[in-house]
Formats: structure tokens, C-alpha cells, sequence
């Protein structure tokens, strides 16, 4: 099972997915407090998703073309 490469993947996805929807948060006017618990519970729970569903597709042999394309992009991972 490839752990190595989906923790560097959702390592790297994880900040991303926070600073876009917390600042999103922030800019609609939310105050900051507010907008990085909404950052960190909703970039947790999205990554989450992904992962549990990726793991759910490895078990069962289903191909994910999401995965495939990633694997075309940065090999080395």
C-alpha cells in the first residue's frame, strides 16, 4: 500500500485546501477566528473524504483517474 505517497500528497493538499477556504471565509467578511476553525474542520473533513475513499477504491482494485493523472504528473511520489 502506497502510505508514503498519500501522506505527502494530503500533507501538501491539506494547507492548500485550508488557506483557500479560510480566506474565502475571511473575505465574505468572517472574522479570523472564524474563518480558520472553518478552514482547519472543513480541509480536514474534505481530505478526509478523499482519503477513505481512495483507500476504499485500493482495496477493491477500482481504478481512479484522479490517481492516475497524479502519477503522471509527479512519478517520483
Amino acid at each position: 500500500m502506497p502510505i508514503k505517497k498519500w501522506t505527502v500528497q494530503y500533507a501538501i493538499a491539506l494547507p492548500i485546501i485550508f488557506s483557500l477556504l479560510a480566506g474565502i471565509q475571511y473575505l465574505q467578511g468572517r472574522s479570523l477566528e472564524y474563518s480558520i476553525k472553518f478552514g482547519i474542520l472543513w480541509a480536514l473533513v474534505s481530505v478526509a473524504i478523499f482519503a477513505i475513499r481512495r483507500f476504499y477504491n485500493y482495496r477493491k482494485n477500482i481504478s481512479c483517474a484522479v490517481c492516475v493523472v497524479v502519477n503522471k504528473i509527479w512519478p517520483q511520489f
